[in-house]
């Protein structure tokens, strides 16, 4: 342990946070508007401070000091000088411990208290108040880490996007019922680490896993008072440190042997980061961090009144990335995670938010630029959130080269389609060719549109067929939370029934759903616990629910008709990855003919007959027929005829010319995944259904 008699010296600015270089440890930290910074040191339990030390230097905004003898373990936080003063935008409170921003592990959690709060909680002052409480007891404490790691032969998966197939899960709702797991790592990285999860994974054939919020995130008070937990983990504490929650060795490390070891089975690792926002909310939230540190500089805040934070994020708060060092903070945190935890890209909440300028949003902004231009995050997965709720918050299609976007149209336009509503042939045609109508530009590629039937906000796929309404009650807001339209349909009961023909019709939606999801032009992304049937029993906004409604049930997993599902999952994906028409790395504009009168991609109604103005047009008009062609390897021509039947009746449909003898490669009507020969001229088409067909010539 340190010596607290002894002082700091200078130090270096660069690089921020602390770091340990076997003598001691250098701290720096930023704050533009600070009047002076105080270094406190604990003792190992947190609860004592043993050392306040004045941070000597300031370089350009970075305070800094350097402790000779200080090691890997020191538990630290800061207290900052300088005005209270919220009408100029400063919130300086020096009786408040603040977190390293740069913390790369931390100890302990959120006590919630009043001290918390830089202003007096009830006075009619509101946030003019001034609070003089000490929060440290409530405040969890940053460590010095050392980053030390033995990555041996460890490479990056590097799958092309076009092959990508992406998994969205939860660290702990994945493996937290899990039971061929111990008790004391579900949940946690461990698990993940797991060879039973990293086997079920290469059973379904996806190439990459996308992981909720990992970072440190903070448990909202208003729900801690509820009895409920911040489960999704959107409420940052600190970019740079893992949820110690997900820790179960209490070791950083444990991240790293889980990200190794899903390499070493070719599966790459995405994080749902959020950098739009912090855990501190709007100017009558608490003080952890970048409140206390510089309000000024970290947040955005309102033209005409700098007392008050600008909102366009809904959490009460905005990162202004438009200040270089709010901008460079979120830059290090990037590559920190791909150097220093081998990460292989990054899905970025409410994305807009990141581009956004004093104009609005900008495909051109500083943090799009800085991000492209980066050396370290070459070739790092992209993808983007492509909405908030501030002005102009839309941006599906805008964002810049390189990036891949969520694209709720094709969740919200394939679940019409097969709940059966009118006049969808337009648009499940746009959907499933990649939505080119929205990323056919400026050089993108199909695998731009993030596919997906469901993600962790809204109904899980069993619950799109089981609930026509939101049944959000447990989340304490009356049911008036999450989406109020889910374009569902239960199918003749709300919720679980035990009608056998209700059950038949979910079953065959549910797999047809799916079919479309891996079938289509782009990348596909599955919701884990879709493949086993997982369900919330209604709620769509399950953001607090950190029990069974969130939690995957393995056990029911193993039910037949679960197990079914997973089977047929895998069978999609496997299908994907043998068919390239089925990815294809550019979009189709029927332009090219494989061979003569057929064209790279084309549209037929059931009769077989190309599609016409009119039928498009017809609104009463449901069953389509998409066949994609191209040469293979071999010289020879493949077709891919994929015919979809969301009526409520079996049809029998002709296939379009050149009629050739074909395989059914899949059937969405029936769990039986055997293929099955045709003459090619007359296919039938269950109700509520989807078939693809393979023919070579």
């Amino acid at each position: 342990m340190v010596d607290p008699t002894l002082r700091l010296h200078p130090g270096s600015p660069y690089p921020l946070g602390a770091r340990w270089d076997g003598l001691g440890v250098n701290f720096a930290v930023f704050s533009d508007n600070a009047e002076r910074i105080d270094l406190c040191l604990f003792e190992p339990s947190g609860r004592r401070e043993i050392a306040r030390l004045t941070l000597p230097e300031c370089s350009e905004g970075v305070w800094h000091g350097y402790l000779p003898g200080a090691e890997v373990g020191q538990l630290y936080g800061y207290r900052a000088y300088g005005p209270y003063d919220p009408h100029r935008g400063h919130r300086f409170n020096h009786h408040k411990l603040l977190l390293d921003p740069y913390a790369r592990r931390i100890a302990g959690e959120v006590r919630w208290t009043d001290a918390l709060y830089g202003y007096r909680l009830g006075s009619s002052r509101q946030d003019l108040s001034f609070d003089r409480r000490d929060s440290a007891a409530a405040m969890p404490k940053a460590v010095v880490e050392d980053d030390t790691f033995n990555w041996g032969n460890d490479a990056p998966p590097a799958t092309p996007w076009s092959d990508t197939v992406i998994y969205e899960a939860h660290v702990r709702g994945l493996t937290k019922l899990h039971p061929e797991i111990r008790a004391h790592e579900r949940g946690t990285f461990a698990a993940l680490a797991n060879p039973t999860v990293i086997d079920h994974l290469l059973r379904l054939g996806v190439t990459a896993v996308e992981l909720l919020p990992v970072h440190s995130f903070v448990q909202d008070r208003y729900l801690v008072e509820q009895g409920l937990r911040n489960y999704w983990g959107y409420n940052t504490l600190g970019f740079f440190a893992p949820e110690n929650a997900y820790l179960a060795s209490g070791s950083n490390n444990e991240l790293r042997i889980a990200v190794r070891r899903l390499h070493a089975a070719g599966i790459e690792v995405i994080l749902d980061v959020v950098y739009n926002h912090t855990a501190e909310g709007s100017e009558l939230g608490p003080t952890f961090s970048f409140r206390g540190l510089d309000n000024a500089s970290y947040y955005r805040l309102q033209h005409d009144s700098l007392r008050h934070t600008i909102n366009d994020t809904g959490t009460g708060n905005t990162l202004n990335l438009a200040h270089p060092r709010v901008l460079q903070m979120v830059m290090d945190s990037l590559r920190h995670w791909v150097q220093s935890y081998h990460i292989d890209g990054f899905r970025f909440d409410l994305g807009v938010t990141l581009g956004r300028e004093e104009h609005g949003f900008d495909p051109g902004s500083g943090f799009f630029d800085a991000l492209r231009q980066d050396p370290a995050l070459t070739g790092v997965k992209l993808i983007s959130e492509p909405w908030d709720i501030g002005p102009g918050g839309y941006q599906l299609g805008r964002h810049p080269v390189g990036f891949a976007e969520w694209n709720d149209r094709f969740r919200d336009g394939v679940r019409r389609f097969w709940r059966g509503d009118e006049g969808q042939r337009p648009e499940i045609a746009a959907r499933l060719a990649g939505s080119g109508d929205i990323f056919d530009q400026r050089g993108r590629r199909p695998w731009a549109s993030i596919n997906y039937i469901a993600s962790h906000d809204g109904f899980t796929l069993t619950d799109i067929v089981s609930y026509a309404e939101r049944h959000n009650e447990a989340n304490g807001e009356d049911n008036r939370d999450g989406h109020g339209e889910n374009c569902s349909a239960n199918w003749g009961a709300e919720g679980p029934t035990d009608d056998p023909e209700i059950e038949a019709v979910r079953a065959r939606v549910r797999r047809a759903l799916l079919a479309t999801a891996m079938l289509a032009h782009g990348t596909p992304m599955l919701l884990a616990g879709d493949e086993l049937g997982r369900t919330q029993g209604g709620n769509n906004n399950a953001y607090c629910q950190d029990n069974e409604t969130s939690w995957i049930d393995w056990a029911a997993a193993a039910e037949p008709q679960n197990a079914a599902l997973t089977t047929f999952v895998a069978r999609l994906v496997a299908l994907r990855h043998e068919h390239p028409l089925l990815r294809c790395r550019h979009f189709l504009h029927a332009r090219e003919e494989p061979m003569p009168g057929v064209h790279d991609i084309a549209w037929f109604d059931e009769w077989g007959q190309a599609m016409t103005e009119q039928a498009w047009n017809d609104p009463e008009a449901r069953t389509l027929v998409l066949r994609r062609a191209g040469r293979r390897e071999d010289g020879r021509v493949e077709l891919l005829t994929l015919a979809l039947n969301p009526s409520g009746e079996d049809r029998i449909f002709r296939l379009p010319e050149p009629v050739l003898p074909s395989l059914i490669l899949l059937d969405s009507a029936s769990e039986d995944l055997e293929e099955h020969r045709s003459d090619g001229k007359e296919l039938p088409v269950a109700a509520h259904s989807a078939v693809l067909v393979l023919a070579v010539t």
